[in-house]
């Protein structure tokens, strides 16, 4: 019977064939990092076939459902690998998968089961909006989660196996993030964080700002409740 495995990679992605081989491609260049999974989320660009060819193993789902479902499938598939850290970024190359093994480190370093990459210790380029909703949805999730977090919308995030056995968050979009951070939070699991670069490419964001807004706030009230 062989021992637990160390760290993989989840990468959600939807119609990022212009940019995932570069993701994948910083992912496998990173020492120490045993699995890189692409979680093709209904994409019709050819997503899917970029990341095999740059060297990821690939899990597609289909039609779209969002990217909590993306990330719970990811999670599902590096657990029942047996790995014992999960790190995620997104598949949209904003995240450096240079700066992976730090949060490794400072898990290892501080005990913590979560480690959120923090953008705001260097926000250059981060448009002004999206700064000021991060705040803001920051500040409530740390309310709900009992726990000081300074950017909770960063995608570059680290997970120990426990945490993702533990919390299953019922939200399939957006929100699933927040669930699970909350979810965290209230079961009494350490958190600590990395400060990580801004890049922003200019490409068009995933968030919907009415549908997602919405959900958030129901996310809000149920877990109020």
């Amino acid at each position: 019977m062989t021992g637990p495995k160390g760290l993989a990679a989840v990468i959600p992605a939807y119609n990022e064939a212009p940019r995932i081989a570069r993701v994948v491609g910083g992912c496998l260049r990173v020492g120490g990092l045993e699995t890189v999974l692409v979680v093709d989320d209904g994409s019709t660009d050819g997503t899917a076939e970029r990341a095999r060819e740059a060297g990821a193993a690939v899990l597609r789902l289909e039609p779209n459902r969002g990217k909590g479902a993306a990330l719970a499938a990811g999670f599902d598939r590096a657990l029942a690998a047996g790995h014992r850290w999960v790190v995620t970024l997104d598949g949209d190359a904003q995240h450096d998968p240079a700066e992976v093994p730090r949060f490794l480190e400072v898990a290892r370093g501080r005990g913590a089961d979560v480690v959120l990459g923090d953008r705001l210790v260097h926000p250059e380029g981060m448009p002004p909006i999206r700064w000021l909703t991060n705040r803001v949805m920051s500040l409530v999730l740390s309310c709900l989660a009992g726990v000081q977090m300074a950017d909770t919308q960063c995608g570059f995030r680290l997970f120990s196996d426990r945490v993702l056995r533990a919390v299953r968050p019922r939200s399939l979009r957006f929100s699933y993030e927040s669930e699970l951070l909350v979810g965290a939070g209230r079961r009494g699991y350490r958190f600590a964080r990395v400060p990580v670069r801004s890049i922003y490419a200019g490409g068009p964001s995933r968030i919907r700002p009415l549908p997602d807004t919405a959900r958030f706030l129901a996310l809000v009230l149920r877990l109020v409740g």
